[in-house]
């Protein structure tokens, strides 16, 4: 099962923009979480097409399964 951690951030236009990590350390800590998205908005390094990131808006989990099925 893939794992994803998604980090939502509101941006300088007033949209929403995405990032996301494969493979997170689990479990998640929420004050590790925040702090680093207060990092990623304090560098400034990420510029999207809705503007800079400005805002922390949330984080989730992402799991997701697949089955491949044999047609053949």
């Amino acid at each position: 099962m893939a794992k994803s951690l998604e980090l939502e951030f509101g941006t300088e236009f007033g949209k929403t923009a995405r990032i996301s990590v494969d493979n997170p350390k689990e479990p998640i800590d929420t004050e590790v979480v925040k702090l680093s998205m207060a990092q990623i908005i304090a560098s400034d390094i990420f510029i999207t097409a809705s503007g800079r990131l400005v805002a922390a808006k949330s984080a989730r989990m992402i799991e997701r399964n697949v089955t491949d099925y044999e047609l053949a």
